[in-house]
């Protein structure tokens, strides 16, 4: 908010009819973007219908956004905001005045989540929640996954395939697909492309001839990515390096072009980083010169420090690394903890979960158990509601006492957990141990609560 104060923006705490109207009190906006966040009645939105004023959701008002630019969106289930703002960095490294909208802060990026130029490309996140990504016409759409997330509005799986295939649909005529292969849920809208146009498929995703190939009825060329090697980009010989991320080895269709290095740990970034090679290297077009645009990309991917709330360091303090993240599915979960495990092989992982929803909750309740249980010490807090109440009569507690392995407490208040692991770590002051907080809520406010609390203890002892 202090960010919009700056730029001019005219802000209200809360919704009011009187919102609605300019300064001098008798103005009325040109129109009225609506998050999806906020319901059909709301005071805004009755008032503004009233005096004739237009309603606008996020996925029209995006397409007006972009329907002069050369879109690329990058869509998924998971990584989005990571791929989105590395695709944006590399271009702009390289010379691209491009623009570029990110769902989430870039400490990279001047302006926090946006670049603003005067070139023709336009890299966006692209949400599939509540249909947002639908008004879209992309250029290059970017899959990075599938998966059931956003259980308030998507009944299953299927119905998140539903949506996506939809937003297939979208791309432009003589666009490109940029897909991974090794997700399960991605190939399966490669198999209904096959389905549909008689593509012949290796693997049960497209062969190595791919992006050769235009769909007929689906007039866009594909490219696949992954690690397994029938991708049309993929990566062989991952291994963790000196700064905490990965080094590999950058193959297109059995042949070894490039070693690229990240700092950004976990080996869903190196997926990421393939996604972004693959779509830099079709904006591009000109095969021959490929090799020169691979060295021109591999510094700034090298450079590339990743988005806020990603495996973010918040300090270190008596030898305990204190880390955030926005991790709020349990494929996420996972991710998380194994770039941990990457990183930091010898020590304790401590996850502080808090749920996101009660709806996500109920029905992913195992997954997150599963999941959790790759930590050594689980701490799990009250749900944090967001839009919702409680229907299913689930708490925190629910998901502590369901996992496996590690010892698990419900701790509900946020306060009390920084007290225990307060109390924990002073205990023993060297402890080679991680803490990681995990969810989309409040949880972020622990770690540096708790790094505070610890500083203030360690003067107090010095004293």
């Amino acid at each position: 908010m202090e960010g919009l104060l700056e730029a001019g923006a005219n802000l209200h705490i809360g919704h009011s009819v009187s919102n609605i109207q300019g300064n001098d009190g008798s103005r009325f906006p040109n129109a009225v973007v609506a998050s999806s966040a906020i319901p059909q009645d709301n005071v805004e939105i009755l008032h503004a219908k009233s005096v004739g004023v237009p309603i606008y959701k996020r996925d029209y008002w995006l397409a007006k956004l972009t329907e002069k630019y050369n879109l690329i969106a990058v869509s998924g289930s998971h990584g989005k905001s990571t791929t989105a703002s590395m695709l944006a960095y590399v271009l702009k490294a390289m010379g691209d005045d491009l623009t570029a909208i990110v769902g989430a802060h870039v400490p990279q990026f001047p302006d926090g989540s946006i670049f603003y130029g005067g070139g023709k490309n336009f890299v966006l996140e692209a949400d599939e929640y509540d249909g947002c990504f639908l008004g879209l016409s992309p250029s290059v759409a970017v899959v990075t996954n599938l998966d059931w997330e956003h259980v308030d509005i998507f009944e299953d799986e299927d119905a998140v395939k539903s949506i996506f295939r939809r937003f297939l649909k979208q791309i432009r005529v003589g666009g490109h697909l940029v897909i991974c292969g090794d997700s399960q849920g991605a190939r399966s809208l490669l198999d209904q492309i096959k389905q549909d146009t008689g593509l012949k498929y290796s693997g049960g995703v497209v062969s190595n001839q791919s992006s050769d190939l235009w769909g007929q009825g689906h007039d866009y060329k594909i490219i696949t990515y992954g690690f397994s090697s029938f991708n049309d980009w993929y990566a062989e010989s991952v291994c963790p390096n000196v700064q905490g991320g990965s080094d590999y080895i950058l193959c297109e269709r059995g042949r070894p072009l490039a070693q690229i290095s990240l700092q950004i740990p976990g080996v869903h970034n190196v997926l990421n980083s393939l996604a972004v090679i693959a779509t830099v290297l079709t904006l591009i077009g000109d095969k021959r010169q490929s090799h020169e645009s691979i060295a021109c990309l591999k510094l700034p991917l090298s450079k590339f420090m990743g988005v806020s709330r990603r495996f973010d360091l918040i300090g270190t303090i008596y030898g305990c690394h204190i880390y955030d993240d926005f991790a709020h599915h349990p494929t996420e979960v996972r991710a998380v903890l194994q770039a941990a495990r990457q990183r930091f092989p010898n020590k304790a992982l401590i996850a502080v979960f808090q749920p996101h929803t009660y709806s996500r909750l109920v029905v992913l309740k195992d997954d997150f158990a599963n999941a959790l249980s790759e930590a050594d010490q689980v701490v799990v807090s009250a749900v944090y509601a967001a839009r919702e109440t409680n229907d299913w009569n689930i708490n925190g507690k629910d998901l502590a006492a369901s996992i496996i392995g590690p010892p698990s407490e419900y701790i509900p208040c946020l306060g009390n957990v920084v007290d225990k692991l307060a109390l924990q770590i002073l205990r023993d002051p060297h402890p080679e141990i991680v803490i990681l907080t995990l969810g989309a809520g409040d949880v972020t406010t622990v770690g540096p609560k708790l790094l505070h609390e610890l500083q203030t203890r360690s003067q107090d002892a010095r004293h």
